[in-house]
């Protein structure tokens, strides 16, 4: 959180031009555009790498055997997985439901996760 409070300014001055030439609502439609398509090339990333996470985490509990420290990493690893899972799918389902819920016009509901449209 700290490393975000630390980005923020610059996160800031970065969008400001393009918040300043807002007549031209071309550019900042493409610019949404292209943020869209990232975050639908990310998304599913995301989601794999947290599988994977879970998995090896899977992978090191079973081969610890009795040492409690290994087993102690790998059990960590498995939540923090599980965690970023139930994260990035909760987020989407409401998502889904503020959509339907609230019937938003001309917007296309999410039918996946990372199929943000």
């Amino acid at each position: 959180m700290k490393t975000f409070k630390k980005a923020l300014p610059y996160i800031i001055a970065v969008s400001l031009p393009i918040l300043a030439f807002a007549q031209n609502a071309g550019q900042i439609t493409t610019s949404l555009t292209n943020i869209q398509n990232i975050l639908n090339s990310i998304i599913p990333i995301l989601l794999i790498i947290a599988t994977i996470v879970f998995l090896w985490g899977v992978i090191q509990f079973i081969t610890a055997g009795a040492d409690e420290e290994k087993r102690g990493n790998a059990r960590s690893l498995m939540i923090y997985g599980l965690i970023a899972l139930f994260v990035m799918v909760a987020v989407w389902g409401i998502v889904r439901v503020l959509v339907q819920f609230f019937g938003v016009g001309g917007v296309v509901q999410p039918l996946r996760p990372g199929d943000i449209q």
